[in-house]
């Protein structure tokens, strides 16, 4: 089983939330049943953790034993935008002037849903709703 990360994962750990050893145990747990996978975009979102280098994610990375998939091809890049137009869509119908999610969300579930088998997040509701065939860990 393969299971996709969300940058909040990671940043809950290194910021030592009360979170951080349920989520330690969960990446254990999943790197159990197989692999544990970060969306490029995901990795360019660590670089934005306060005082944090390349290399320090990269070390966290070969700790952990979780790959980056580089792999984003077409078919990723089309669900997301279908996804992330639905949600524009919906917004638009709700009053709203523009979305409030970002597009990196609706890149990271599109990939989690295409190139894993599930994906763990802080944001489970979020990721429900725009990708209700995606299993949440």
């Amino acid at each position: 089983m393969r299971t996709a990360l969300d940058s909040n994962v990671i940043s809950s750990i290194w910021s030592y939330e009360e979170s951080a050893p349920q989520l330690l145990e969960q990446l254990d747990k999943a790197l159990g049943w197989g692999s544990l996978v970060l969306c490029p975009v995901v990795y360019a979102e660590l670089h934005g953790y306060p005082g944090i280098s390349r290399e320090k994610i990269n070390a966290f990375l070969a700790e952990t034993r979780i790959a980056i998939d580089w792999r984003m091809d077409e078919e990723v890049w089309a669900l997301a935008g279908e996804r992330f137009a639905e949600y524009a869509g919906r917004r638009r119908k709700q009053k709203h002037a523009a979305p409030k999610r970002l597009l990196a969300d609706f890149i990271i579930g599109a990939h989690a849903q295409l190139r894993a088998d599930r994906l763990l997040t802080l944001d489970q509701k979020r990721y429900r709703h725009d990708f209700p065939e995606l299993i949440l860990a």
